[in-house]
């Protein structure tokens, strides 16, 4: 490995720098924090910042880079901030991705850049925090007032993105910066999709959605709520009569799976999707100031069904609205769990209890229609199924009842057909899901392109922002030039 170039503006050899412990996120104290949905997180101060930015070994080759779905320039806008200019290195975030404040925040990574990052490569090292330095520029930026707005000349060109979620937004803000006119359009009453239904307040707080989304408005791109497209609106017709050059069908899967065992149609048994919904669209989180009937969860048990990061969000939330035992029942053990880390850590420090290796098999009911208890089967795993992860197969004879109030059922969603069933010629895959060209997300309908959990299924905000990227540059490619490949069969 060779020494950083002279022009560094890092004062610490490659040695000293590897000797500097990562710096820690300050955060809320565990005890206050589960009675609240104040942000967990606090952030890094200025001098944090500056700190673990130092620490980047500024490697020739930025295998960071090639880690991040969006392919944001890691080294540039950390050597950025270890000489000082924040705002430059928020600048050097943004040419790559337009929602820094929400990926500072909510993307895993530790699976993609941290991955890549060489510290972490070393035995006891840790991998740089790259996510914590994102955060730190994007809130920087929106602090200072500053705006890094596109100076490009209008194409004439009109995109429709249906749907607000994080790979639309991430289409309507690359093609706003390429000049293009883009309108999105929104089902539900409030903007940002998955971020502000789905990621409760305490991780990702809608203030700061709601000032990416002023961003974005800045940048020119225009916002409708309350479209259901497919219903209030076709496909066919804002390609038609409304005049857009382009679609782009950023729809997310929001229809929840259910486990299929009985007693899931008991009162008190919830879907994730509904219950996050619940809390953070109909703001049961500010509760008594608005009355959801949903959060009465005062000394009752509730458990979550599911290890997932939608699993975890549910759950904390629950135990802020005042659940007396709150629990996470996961079929698998922890190390098989698809939640961040980060996350595991935040719950169990609050007091979440987490049976592992545990699997319902039965909603029992009081007799009265409303859920009592769950009937559960002790699982071993055996070995490893499609998923990689090692198959878990019950026990005989393990069955116990684990008493509860509220059941939430975490374990997936799939994709709603409303965009699919209205739009002839768009093809799908077995499961409903929108077929698209992995390198252009180009669908069978020309000038549709589609992206995110609406072609690849439940994944995460970050994964969705990389194809929004793919398909911004498809778009654009297309509106220049007219061309068209069809679909691979």
């Amino acid at each position: 490995m060779t020494q950083p170039a002279a022009r560094s503006a890092n004062p610490m050899t490659l040695k000293e720098r590897m000797k500097v412990p990562r710096q820690l996120m300050p955060e809320q104290d565990a005890a206050l924090r589960s009675t609240a949905f104040t942000e967990v997180n606090l952030g890094y101060s200025p001098e944090l910042a500056r700190q673990e930015a130092m620490r980047c070994l500024e490697c020739a080759k930025a295998t960071c880079v090639q880690h991040c779905p969006v392919g944001v320039k890691v080294k540039e806008f950390v050597q950025l901030i270890v000489a000082g200019d924040f705002a430059g290195a928020a600048a050097k975030v943004r040419e790559d991705n337009v929602l820094p404040a929400i990926t500072g925040r909510v993307c895993p990574q530790e699976d993609h850049c941290e991955a890549g990052c060489k510290l972490g490569k070393t035995k006891n090292v840790k991998p740089l925090g790259i996510g914590y330095l994102e955060r730190f520029v994007a809130d920087y930026e929106q602090r200072m007032g500053i705006r890094h707005l596109p100076k490009v000349p209008p194409t004439g060109k009109k995109v429709a993105v249906v749907g607000s979620g994080p790979s639309g937004l991430t289409v309507a803000g690359d093609l706003a910066q390429r000049g293009h006119k883009v309108r999105v359009f929104e089902a539900l009453h409030e903007l940002g999709g998955v971020l502000v239904y789905g990621i409760p307040e305490f991780r990702l707080p809608k203030q700061i959605i709601r000032e990416q989304l002023d961003y974005l408005r800045d940048m020119g791109v225009e916002f409708e709520t309350d479209v259901v497209v497919g219903r209030t609106v076709t496909i066919d017709e804002l390609m038609g009569e409304e005049g857009y050059d382009a679609v782009f069908i950023g729809t997310g899967a929001g229809s929840p799976q259910f486990m299929g065992i009985p007693g899931e149609h008991l009162n008190g048994v919830y879907s994730a999707n509904e219950f996050l919904t619940r809390i953070n669209l109909m703001k049961a989180y500010q509760f008594p100031r608005y009355d959801e009937p949903m959060v009465d969860l005062h000394g009752k048990d509730v458990a979550v069904i599911g290890g997932g990061n939608t699993a975890l969000d549910a759950i904390r939330s629950a135990l802020r609205l005042g659940a007396r035992k709150a629990y996470v029942v996961y079929r698998r053990s922890e190390a098989e769990m698809p939640a961040r880390i980060e996350e595991v850590h935040h719950a169990q420090q609050e007091g979440i209890e987490f049976h592992m290796l545990t699997n319902p098999v039965e909603f029992l009911s009081d007799g009265k229609g409303w859920l009592a208890a769950a009937r559960c089967v002790r699982m071993e795993l055996g070995e490893p199924d499609a998923s990689g992860r090692r198959r878990p197969v019950p026990i005989a004879g393990s069955e116990f009842e684990l008493p509860l109030a509220v059941a939430v059922i975490a374990v997936g969603t799939s994709a709603n057909p409303i965009v699919q069933s209205t739009t002839p010629g768009l093809a799908t895959d077995k499961r409903g899901y929108i077929q698209a060209d992995g390198a252009t997300q180009r669908t069978s309908r020309k000038g549709v392109f589609a992206g995110g959990d609406i072609v690849t299924g439940s994944a995460t905000v970050i994964l969705a922002m990389g194809a929004g990227r793919r398909a911004a540059t498809s778009i654009h490619e297309y509106l220049t030039s007219g061309a068209w490949e069809a679909l691979p069969a």
